[in-house]
């Protein structure tokens, strides 16, 4: 007899309920997360991800000699399936 009242005003109320919760809960964890990573933080990084890579990619091709490709008649490039498409 009590519950379909009690259910209808959590429903009613649930947003008047919820946010602050998550905020209280929000500010908590960010705090906790803070304590755990010290002062610093999160490590700042000095060249970006796209950098890092473009580097990579030029000391291998440096590290390779030019001259000496595959034949096109292999077809080495090309995946067999369409699952093998973006490996590389």
């Amino acid at each position: 007899m009590v519950w379909p009242l009690i259910m209808g005003a959590a429903r009613t109320y649930a947003p008047y309920i919820t946010f602050p919760v998550a905020l209280v809960v929000g500010f908590i964890g960010y705090n906790i997360e803070g304590w755990i990573r010290g002062k610093d933080g999160t490590p700042f990084k000095a060249e970006g991800v796209k950098e890092e890579r473009s580097e990579r990619v030029l000391e291998q091709i440096q590290d390779k000699d030019c001259t000496e490709v595959e034949s096109l008649k292999v077809k080495s490039f090309v995946p067999k399936t369409i699952l093998g498409r973006n490996d590389k």
